[in-house]
C-alpha cells in the first residue's frame, strides 16, 4: 500500500512539474527548411500555388495514399483551398491567403484535432538558373501548458516532412 501511495505522489508530482514547466515555454514555434532547385522560380511556384499539385510531392499525401481530399475555390492562388481527412496524418485544411507569382505563396493551416492555426510561406528566390525555395511555418500552440511541450519538438517533427517535401518538389520541378 505504501508503494502505491509513493507511486501516486511521484506521478502527480511529474504531472504538476510538466504543467508548471509548460507555462514557461513559448506558445509559438517556427519550422524552416530550404533547398536549391534547378528550375525557374515560376515553374516551382506553380507546383506550390496549386493545391492539386501538392499530391505529387507532399510527403503527407504519400504516407497516406487513401487520404480523402476535397478541393474548393480557384485552381491556384489566393482562395484556393484543400481539406483532408486521414486517420494516419490527421485532419486539416489549407487555404492560400496571399501570392506573388514566382516569388511567394502564403497559406493558413487549420488542424481541427488541436484547434490550432498556423501560417506557412514558401519563397522562391532566383539564383541564376536555379531557385532557392524556402518553406517556413509559424504556429501558435495556445495556452495549454501540456501542448506547449510539443512546440519544443516541432522543428524536429515537422522539419523532416519539410525536407522530404522539398526533396520531392525538387525532383518534380527538375523533370524536363
Amino acid at each position: 500500500m505504501r508503494f502505491l501511495k509513493i507511486s501516486l505522489f511521484i506521478v502527480l508530482g511529474l504531472i504538476a512539474a510538466l504543467g508548471l514547466g509548460g507555462l514557461f515555454l513559448p506558445s509559438g514555434f517556427v519550422v524552416e527548411r530550404s533547398a536549391t532547385i534547378n528550375a525557374p522560380a515560376q515553374k516551382v511556384y506553380e507546383l506550390v500555388a496549386a493545391p492539386k499539385a501538392w499530391k505529387a510531392w507532399s510527403v503527407w499525401n504519400q504516407r497516406d495514399p487513401s487520404m480523402k481530399i476535397t478541393y474548393s475555390g480557384p485552381e491556384s492562388g489566393v482562395g484556393a483551398v484543400w481539406s483532408w481527412v486521414s486517420p494516419q496524418e490527421g485532419d486539416g485544411k489549407m487555404t492560400f491567403t496571399a501570392v506573388q507569382p514566382g516569388e511567394q505563396v502564403v497559406f493558413s493551416l487549420y488542424f481541427p484535432d488541436f484547434g490550432t492555426t498556423s501560417e506557412g510561406i514558401f519563397t522562391f528566390a532566383p539564383l541564376g538558373e536555379n531557385t532557392l525555395v524556402t518553406w517556413r511555418m509559424n504556429g501558435q500552440i495556445g495556452s495549454n501548458p501540456f501542448f506547449r511541450w510539443f512546440g519544443l519538438f516541432a522543428d524536429k517533427l515537422a522539419g523532416a516532412d519539410f525536407e522530404g517535401g522539398l526533396k520531392n518538389l525538387k525532383a518534380l520541378a527538375e523533370k524536363p
